[in-house]
C-alpha cells in the first residue's frame, strides 16, 4: 500500500470516531446517542486502525508490522460490531446493565476523557436508522471495508 493510503485509512477512521462522538453529543431525530460498551470498544478498535496506519507511514522498517497491527484493529472491531448487531436481533439476550460497563468506566482513561470513552448506553438498545441501518450496522460495514482494503494490501507487493 502507499504512503497516501495508510493516511486515508488512517483519516477514515478518525472520522469515523469523530462522527460518533458528534451522535453522542448532539442526538439524532431528537434521541440521544449514549454510548454502549461495545460502541467504547469498536471505537477503540477505529482508534487502533487510526494509529497503526498513520505508524505505517512514518516508520517504513515496521510497515508491515503496522500494517498487520492495523488489520488486527479491524477484525477485532469488525468481531465487536457483529455482537453489537447480533444483539440488536437478540435483544432477549442482554440483560440490561453490562458488567463490561463498570469495567470500561473505571479505567484512568475513561476518566480523563469522558467525552470519548464513557459507557453510558445499553448495547441492545434500538435507536433511529441511519440511512436505513443502525449505528453498529454501519460500523460493522466500515469495519469490514476496511479489513478487506488492510488484508488486501498486506499481500500486495510493497510500495513506497
Amino acid at each position: 500500500m502507499t504512503r497516501s493510503q495508510y493516511l486515508y485509512l488512517s483519516l477514515l477512521s478518525l472520522c469515523l470516531v469523530v462522527f460518533a462522538v458528534i451522535l453522542q453529543q448532539t442526538g439524532y431525530q431528537g434521541v440521544s446517542f449514549l454510548p454502549c460498551p461495545l460502541c467504547i470498544l469498536q471505537r477503540i478498535g477505529y482508534l487502533g486502525i487510526a494509529v497503526f496506519c498513520f505508524l505505517a507511514v512514518g516508520v517504513n522498517p515496521l510497515r508491515k508490522l503496522f500494517h498487520g497491527l492495523a488489520t488486527l484493529s479491524a477484525a477485532y472491531g469488525f468481531s465487536v460490531a457483529a455482537r453489537q448487531v447480533w444483539l440488536l436481533s437478540h435483544p432477549e439476550n442482554s440483560c440490561g446493565i453490562d458488567p463490561l460497563e463498570t469495567w470500561i468506566n473505571q479505567f484512568q482513561l475513561t476518566q480523563g476523557l469522558p467525552w470519548l470513552f464513557k459507557a453510558d448506553g445499553l448495547c441492545s438498545a434500538k435507536l433511529p436508522a441511519i440511512l436505513g441501518l443502525q449505528v453498529p450496522e454501519w460500523s460493522l460495514f466500515w469495519f469490514g471495508v476496511i479489513f478487506i482494503i488492510l488484508l488486501i494490501g498486506f499481500f500486495r507487493k510493497v510500495r513506497i
